[in-house]
């Protein structure tokens, strides 16, 4: 138990977060959506994580994306893990640089209790969704969280027991409408809250 983790038990108590702790994640796609949900799991406590994608950084990531200029170049979840460790030195982080597909899905995401989906791509979303809409697994995927304003309209669906959708449901990304911090954050938060309600709630 580190300092870091001594400082949470003093906000949620030794039982909360003991049992933060004894799940896996998985986080499909660590660009906007996932780098910025991961953050804010790690910093509720959540220790052990496997996180999937298969990009470099690039400049254009770093208007909403938890990485930094330095980075650059590196592939995402290696920078991803390098600096969620400098929040949680004694995180357990399994990193995968591949692209998901039907072949390798369920072997991804085997050993994860719970499943966010942040890709970028609508088949990847689709892939991840029809695979585990149906299994044991919490899952949370997202829509509609491009351009800025009316970040009161992002809002969770709850589509069944252990599947919940959040975002404005229409705003995609287009040249028109790019993906700006504020509201993938916002997503990105809902996400995580999702996550951390349901363990500590006991939602089934």
């Amino acid at each position: 138990m580190n300092q870091f983790e001594e400082e949470l038990i003093q906000s949620l108590g030794r039982k909360k977060l003991a049992k933060i702790q004894s799940l896996t994640i998985g986080i499909g796609g660590v660009g906007g959506l996932g780098s910025n949900c991961a953050v804010n799991l790690v910093r509720s406590g959540f220790k052990s994580f496997v996180i999937i994608d298969f990009d470099k950084i690039e400049f254009s990531n770093l208007n909403r994306q938890f990485y930094f200029k330095d980075q650059i170049g590196v592939k995402k979840t290696k920078a991803l893990k390098e600096n969620l460790l400098k929040i949680n030195p004694d995180l357990e982080i399994e990193i995968k640089d591949t692209k998901v597909t039907t072949d390798n899905i369920k072997e991804l995401f085997k050993e994860c209790d719970i499943i966010i989906e942040a890709f970028d791509q609508v088949a990847s979303k689709k892939l991840i969704v029809e695979e585990f809409i149906n299994s044991n697994k919490l899952l949370v995927s997202a829509t509609g969280l491009a351009g800025w304003g009316n970040s009161d309209q992002i809002r969770i669906k709850k589509i069944k027991n252990k599947f919940y959708l959040v975002g404005d449901f229409k705003t995609e990304v287009s040249a028109k409408l790019p993906p700006i911090s504020p509201k993938v954050n916002i997503v990105a938060a809902k996400q995580a809250d999702i996550v951390l309600n349901h363990v500590l709630e006991g939602q089934e």
